[in-house]
Order: structure tokens, then C-alpha cells, then sequence
């Protein structure tokens, strides 16, 4: 066999398997981002304040100067001996307020208070304003989210559901909770699924190579996205050939030795 038509083969076989590869040119985050003036970074992207939702779950605890006043606003759970600690001097786990499908929750002595689409510093002031028939001073009211959750899919190396501690998260931090994208994952149209406080459903768009996307509307996720991470053309080969992808692999190996061999040969 002619030696140029052996190195010919093997270039073609290599070519084959090189074209597999994905480009360096789609892995890397916010390319060009070095180019950035300091006018560009200089911009002000607005800042994310969580709002309530229906189905969120909220603590929350009213402190005064005087225990016995305020008691009667931070329920426990008695039969937990252990957990947070309310201003009365009470241990157990703090009640928790699940916000119904009206954007309401039942709140001690209160009654039934509307909640939804309020931030937690204004479902503060709600509450301490509907408090003061009852108390002689201005208590201090604490509102936290107890499930604000966020879901990482798709192409990430471990895929979950995720509870934030601070309520603020952008779309970087949840990849990197998920071990980050495989190789395989397309950064340039990662998706942002999304409901509303009304039950509107909408995906939003996201090209992380892109150095601009810092300043996202959607770059801090809010309570229940999920982000879901989408495999490339690649990856979705491969899953479609399945079980044969292994048997061209094996194929492709054993005539690159072949080839190989012969060119040792017939030097």
C-alpha cells in the first residue's frame, strides 16, 4: 500500500475523531471582558430584593423591651426542645407562615395579613404597623424566607435543588453549587425558568461567554427558578447514536493502530 495513501487515512481518522471536540471558544465565561472600560463596568444594574410569593414559607419574630409583651406574636412549635430562640425566653422552632394561594397568612392576634409581592423590609413595616394597636412601643419585626430554593439541571456536574441562606444568588453562584457545567453544556443559551407571584410562567434567555451579562435582568435569580443548562450538539449526537457510540470509538481506535502499524511496516 502506498505510504502517502496510509498517512493520508490517518489524517483522515484523526480529523474525524478532532471534529467531536467542541471549541475552546465556547467554554469560557464572559469572554472579553478585559476589553471592558471602567465606564462599562461603572454601570448599575438595579438591585434584586426578593419578593413574597404564594407557597413561600416565612418566619417571623417581633422583639420588644418587654418579653411578656411581645410573647404573644412568636409562636413555637412546644414540642421541639431544641432550634431558635424567641424574645420570650421560649425554646422550640420558630412557627413558620406558609403564604397562601391569595398572598396571605394568619398571623397571631392579627388576623389575616396580605403579603404578597412585598419585599421583606416592607412586609416588615406592615407587620410593625398592624402591631401597634397591641404594644405601647415600636417593636422590632424580623421577616425571613425559610424555602427560598433555587433548581440547577441539565449539564452542570451535580444536578439539584438548592436553599438559600441570604436570599440573593445570581446565576454563576447556582452553576457553582452544581460543580459547575460539564463540558458538554452550552454557555451561550443557558435558560432561566421562572413563575411569577400570579403563576405567569416565562423562560428567559442567558449567553454567559458574553462579559456583559453581569448585568442581566435575570442574572440574580429569585425564589424557585430553575436554570437549566442545555447540552450541545455533541452531547445530543452522542445520546442519539447511544450504545453505537462506543462500538465507532472502538472501531476508530483499532484503525488508527492499524494504520499505524502498516506505516511502521512499510517505512
Amino acid at each position: 500500500m502506498n505510504r502517502k495513501i496510509l498517512y493520508g487515512l490517518l489524517l483522515l481518522i484523526m480529523a474525524v475523531v478532532a471534529s467531536g471536540c467542541g471549541s475552546s471558544e465556547k467554554i469560557a465565561y464572559m469572554q472579553g471582558i478585559e476589553t471592558m472600560t471602567p465606564e462599562e463596568f461603572a454601570q448599575v444594574a438595579p438591585l434584586y430584593d426578593a419578593r413574597i410569593m404564594p407557597k413561600d414559607l416565612l418566619t417571623i419574630v417581633v422583639s420588644t423591651t418587654d418579653p411578656e409583651a411581645s410573647r404573644p406574636f412568636n409562636l413555637v412549635t412546644p414540642t421541639i426542645s431544641t432550634g431558635l430562640t424567641t424574645t420570650g425566653g421560649g425554646y422550640g422552632q420558630l412557627q413558620t407562615y406558609l403564604v397562601d394561594n391569595n398572598g396571605q397568612i394568619d398571623f397571631p392576634v392579627v388576623g389575616t395579613i396580605t403579603v404578597k409581592g412585598l419585599t421583606k423590609r416592607e412586609a416588615e413595616e406592615k407587620v410593625k404597623g398592624l402591631l401597634s394597636p397591641y404594644l405601647k412601643e415600636e417593636p422590632v419585626v424580623t421577616v425571613r424566607f425559610v424555602n427560598y430554593k433555587i433548581s440547577v439541571i441539565g449539564e452542570v456536574a451535580r444536578p439539584n435543588t438548592f436553599t438559600i441562606s441570604n436570599e440573593k444568588v445570581n446565576v454563576f453562584e447556582a452553576l457553582a453549587m452544581a460543580g459547575d457545567m460539564t463540558i458538554w453544556g452550552r454557555r451561550d443559551n443557558v435558560k432561566i425558568l421562572r413563575e411569577d407571584a400570579d403563576g405567569n410562567k416565562r423562560v428567559s434567555m442567558m449567553n454567559l461567554n458574553d462579559p456583559y451579562v453581569i448585568f442581566h435582568p435575570d442574572f440574580y435569580l429569585q425564589q424557585n427558578d430553575v436554570v437549566y443548562v442545555e447540552p450541545n450538539k455533541v452531547k445530543a449526537q452522542n445520546s442519539e447514536i447511544g450504545s453505537a457510540t462506543g462500538i465507532w470509538l472502538s472501531a476508530t481506535s483499532i484503525l488508527i493502530s492499524v494504520a499505524t502499524l502498516l506505516i511502521n511496516v512499510l517505512k
